[in-house]
Formats: structure tokens, C-alpha cells, sequence
């Protein structure tokens, strides 16, 4: 109990986890669960708290850090086949998604539009965010990040080649490349967008998420009787679909 008190705490000291042990009927000196710390290779308080785990941080931030990241698209135009750069956001709390721009030219006037655009007064998607993952993709140019920093956004770059300190954005690029843009050839960019706002849809409204005890984003409204008949919802010509009851 005496380390995993130290381990769920960074910032209790040896007297603290004590006194923690005396509320549960444990009576031990301070001394003895330094020593118990010792054995187990776990530092005092303040050296604990001054490595506080990306996980613990991610945690204690959860309802107001969102994430962000590029993923590409080869889709056939006019003038032939174009790469195109999606760039969304995810809120990690909710696992919900936006997409914040699609273009084949991420420059720094397009990434100030999508500052501009994030941070809005009435809809911006960063509004109640204080905290904003992003990798050092040279995409994210200072203009971008210090737009952020003046709408009290603080952006947080993750480390070189550690992809981990954005799971959340990874995975979701997976998905939507897995289950939808993987499978389709697209034809022109209106082809593209339709796509995104199709899997969009699905996925807040109609896919189940495993990080989230498998349910769905948005709850569905109570089935009024299993006796009514079951419907399915298709989209993409039936690539993704969703089955449901009438609702009560």
C-alpha cells in the first residue's frame, strides 16, 4: 500500500502517506516507508513530483487539452493525381472530432486562417481548451502557435519521433484511414470532403468507441420496444453502416 500510495501521489512525502496509513488502521513511522520506498527504487516527494508522467499530466488536463495532427489523401483531379493534407482536432476527454482544414498547400497563411478559425469567439472548437498536443511538424509555424498563445491556448509540442505523446491522434487516423479513406478512390476534392463528413457523422453518432467503454459519442435516445423492427443506416454506398430501433 506504501508504494502504490507513492505511486498515485507524486507529491505526498513520507509523513503523508503516514498519516494515510493511519486512517486505513496501518500504524508504521515515517522512517519505514522511507525504507519501503527505497527498496522499490521510488525517490521522495519533491524529486516525484518534479517527473510527473505524461499519462499523469494528460489525466489532470483531460475536459480542456485537445489534440492535432495532419494525415494525407491522394485524390485524382483534372490535372492528376494531387495529395491532399487533412488537419483535425480531437478534445481527448470526449474523443470528439473536427476537422479544421483541407488543403494541398499547408502553408502559413492557411494555418493562420485555421488559427483564426479554432480560437473563434462564437464556435472556435479551442474555446474552454487551454492545452493544444501538436507534434514539430514545421507546419505549425510560430504565427500559428502564437495566435494560440494569445487566445490562452498553450500549445504542447511532444517530443522528436515520439508519436506515443499523441495516441489520441494517432489512433483516430487509423481509424478513419482503416475503415473508410483506404477503401475509396476519390475524384476531386469535393469527393474528399464528402467522404470526411460522412465518416464524421458515423463517427460521433453511429461507431462504437473501445476508450470510452465501447459505447457510442452521442448516446442514442431509449428504444421505445425490442419488438420494433431493426433498421439499418448506410453511407459511402453501405461502407459504413449503423443499426438501430425507433426510438421511443
Amino acid at each position: 500500500m506504501v508504494v502504490r500510495m507513492a505511486r498515485e501521489n507524486d507529491a505526498w512525502g513520507y509523513d503523508r502517506i503516514q498519516g494515510a496509513l493511519a486512517n486505513l488502521g496501518h500504524i508504521i513511522a515515517p522512517n519505514t516507508v522511507k525504507n519501503i520506498l527505497k527498496r522499490h527504487g521510488i525517490e521522495p516527494a519533491p524529486e516525484r513530483e518534479k517527473r510527473t508522467s505524461w499519462a499523469t499530466f494528460l489525466k489532470a488536463h483531460w475536459e480542456v487539452m485537445a489534440a492535432t495532427d495532419f494525415f494525407t489523401v491522394e485524390v485524382w483531379t483534372s490535372r492528376g493525381l494531387a495529395t491532399y493534407y487533412v488537419l483535425f482536432i480531437i478534445h481527448l476527454s470526449t474523443r470528439s472530432v473536427h476537422i479544421a482544414g483541407v488543403t494541398t498547400a499547408p502553408n502559413g497563411v492557411f494555418m493562420e486562417q485555421v488559427a483564426r478559425n479554432l480560437t473563434d469567439i462564437d464556435d472556435g472548437f479551442l474555446l474552454s481548451k487551454a492545452f493544444f498536443i501538436m507534434d514539430r511538424d514545421t507546419k505549425y509555424t510560430d504565427e500559428f502557435r502564437a495566435h494560440l498563445d494569445q487566445e490562452c491556448v498553450k500549445p504542447v509540442r511532444c517530443p522528436v519521433r515520439a508519436p506515443n505523446c499523441n495516441a489520441y491522434a494517432e489512433r483516430f487516423i487509423r481509424s478513419i484511414k482503416d475503415e473508410c479513406l483506404d477503401r475509396m478512390i476519390l475524384f476531386g476534392e469535393e469527393s474528399l470532403r464528402r467522404a470526411l463528413r460522412e465518416y464524421i457523422a458515423h463517427y460521433h453518432a453511429e461507431r462504437n468507441h473501445q476508450g470510452v467503454d465501447n459505447r457510442l459519442l452521442e448516446q442514442l435516445a431509449t428504444v421505445s420496444s425490442l419488438d420494433e423492427p431493426i433498421h439499418r443506416r448506410e453511407r459511402l454506398g453501405g461502407m459504413l453502416n449503423f443499426y438501430y430501433r425507433e426510438a421511443a
